[in-house]
């Protein structure tokens, strides 16, 4: 049965996210996810005279095709896809309900082969830099269970908030873009947490819908040595199909110096890939008013209304700090009472307590106001 809301969000991928416009080529890469999505994307792509190719993933024939990898594999399918990627203007990714640890028994030596080989020169480098991208999860019965919901229930709440109105989120956040320019000192502060950097005259990218779906942040990246105290993050983390809790960073003049987490073996293992993997690449502050829970994606998680997040690793061109990394991993802390509370600082000035903005300018990024203002169309 044809859903309509497959086809709303199509429309927006296309229209709001990837700005696709007659003429432009797009790739779109569909894991584990159903046909009749990547069909509505493709028709939205017709739709806007665009040219479209699709490649179709599936979570199980990676972790096999990685398993096996040896450099030269690697570098061939690499060459491929590189190729592919220098040929579009745009890309999604749309990622279905797969197993989140599947590839948790891929040997940390394939892990590192497909890091350095792949992800990093055709998504780090290339489709990152050089296109105007998207990426989204899609609703499944496997997610729904991470989220402590029933299927019907999940897929409802999926639609709201990936259809959510991101034009009123893009006005809202512009005050926080603004402020965020002219701070130099951040302190952040919670249980197991107080910390400080700068972020001075680094760039500032708010985010509403163009490049993640759903959305709802606003990053920058510290000045590389400037990080100093400890951290504790309270949302679970996945990296490789690894997850991690309670995970705590030391830092010295930038650098991880400590780390443990409820698998501090293979947390030392990604943070010692390279140099910059013990350094931070980003700094972001989430506001999605939908977004309340922790589901263990990070696509999600990582806008948690009340949330911050905090990232070891590579920092993106628009919000660059200079460091480079295989590693982009985005860990996730929520000060809303509920886990814990928690500040944030921006030159001593209180901005943020408990999840909710304080400084009037900023209120309208609050959970109740954000909603009511989609709402009202103001």
């Amino acid at each position: 049965m044809h859903d309509p809301r497959f086809d709303k969000l199509a429309d927006i991928l296309i229209r709001h996210s990837t700005q696709l416009q007659a003429g432009e080529n797009i790739l779109i890469e569909a894991f584990d996810a159903p046909p009749e999505m990547t069909a509505a994307i493709l028709r939205a792509v017709e739709k806007a005279g665009g040219n479209p190719m699709v490649n179709i993933r599936q979570a199980q024939v990676t972790r096999a095709l990685m398993q096996g990898a040896t450099e030269d594999s690697m570098k061939l399918n690499a060459k491929v896809a590189l190729n592919q990627m220098k040929q579009v203007q745009a890309y999604i990714g749309l990622r279905g309900g797969h197993n989140s640890a599947e590839l948790s028994d891929v040997p940390g030596e394939k892990m590192r082969l497909y890091s350095r080989l792949w992800m990093h020169p055709v998504h780090l480098e290339q489709r990152v830099k050089k296109t105007r991208w998207c990426v989204l999860r899609f609703p499944s019965p496997a997610m729904a269970q991470e989220a402590q919901m029933s299927t019907e229930a999940f897929e409802d709440f999926f639609f709201d908030v990936c259809t959510f109105d991101y034009s009123k989120m893009q006005s809202a956040v512009e005050p926080l873009k603004q402020l965020m320019e002219q701070t130099d000192q951040v302190r952040l502060v919670g249980p197991g947490t107080d910390l400080e950097f700068s972020i001075k005259n680094i760039g500032v990218i708010p985010c509403y819908g163009t490049h993640n779906i759903p959305d709802g942040e606003c990053f920058t990246a510290p000045v590389k040595n400037s990080v100093n105290g400890s951290i504790t993050f309270n949302v679970p983390t996945i990296e490789g199909g690894v997850t991690h809790e309670n995970v705590n960073l030391q830092f010295k003049d930038g650098k991880i110096i400590e780390a443990s987490s409820s698998n501090t073996p293979k947390l030392l293992e990604v943070l010692d890939r390279d140099k910059g993997a013990r350094y931070i690449g980003e700094f972001s502050i989430a506001f999605n008013p939908y977004i309340l829970q922790p589901m263990k994606d990070i696509l999600f998680d990582e806008k948690i209304a009340g949330s911050f997040h905090f990232t070891p690793g590579q920092a993106y061109e628009q919000a660059d700090n200079g460091n480079r990394s295989e590693v982009h991993w985005d860990m996730v802390c929520i000060q809303r009472p509920e886990f814990g509370g928690g500040q944030i600082y921006f030159d001593d000035k209180l901005i943020r307590k408990d999840g909710e903005f304080v400084v009037k300018e900023l209120k309208g990024l609050n959970i109740e106001n954000l909603k009511k203002s989609a709402r009202q169309g103001k």
